[in-house]
């Protein structure tokens, strides 16, 4: 909590938003995407690159972040040290870390390269995130960020179309297949008929 509290004095918090973003249940990179908006200041219409017009992000329940696909086990995290460290074993580590890495790099890369810049430095300071529920600005006006109801794995409308084509191609062979043994009884009830 200590942590947190750090580095604030450096922000001027005058006019500032608290935003809070609710990680469980949503998956990286759109959470990512939603939090660097928030950061830049994109979601006002006061927006200039030049300025820095940006809230403050608290990102609660780090540990509970949702991953799609198999990006667990297939991204790594590697370092200048040659030392590589796979999703899984991050998120079990520490699990603010990656969301920090997947939030610093949707930022420009003026921004992300050039951390020895004022903005750069400024914008990681106002990003705070906690691996649990709690967190020590309780005494702040906090607004809970809402993000896009989505889907943890949302079909692209490709293999959607394909999928809704399979199932209406085994609806209708299923109704052939009634068909054919209506016709079957019909057939032999006519032939019982007949004899």
């Amino acid at each position: 909590m200590q942590k947190a509290l750090a580095g604030l004095r450096r922000i001027n918090l005058k006019g500032l938003q608290w935003r809070v973003f609710d990680d469980k249940g949503q998956v990286l990179g759109r959470l990512a995407s939603q939090i660097s908006t928030v950061i830049q200041g994109k979601d006002k219409p006061t927006y200039a690159p030049n300025r820095d017009d940006g809230d403050m992000c608290i990102v609660l329940n780090a540990k509970d972040v949702c991953v799609t696909e198999r990006k667990l086990t297939d991204k790594f995290y590697q370092w200048h040290t040659g030392q590589e460290r796979s999703l899984k074993d991050q998120m079990t580590k520490d699990p603010t870390e990656a969301i920090r890495k997947a939030v610093l790099c949707m930022l420009p890369r003026s921004y992300v390269w050039n951390s020895a810049t004022k903005r750069a430095l400024d914008r990681d300071q106002k990003l705070r995130i906690f691996a649990g529920n709690e967190h020590p600005f309780g005494d702040r006006p906090l607004e809970l960020a809402m993000m896009p109801p989505r889907q943890v794995r949302e079909m692209r409308p490709r293999i959607m179309r394909g999928m809704i084509r399979a199932q209406k191609k085994a609806e209708q062979q299923q109704e052939g297949a009634t068909d054919a043994r209506k016709c079957r009884t019909n057939e032999e009830g006519r032939a019982e008929l007949s004899a």
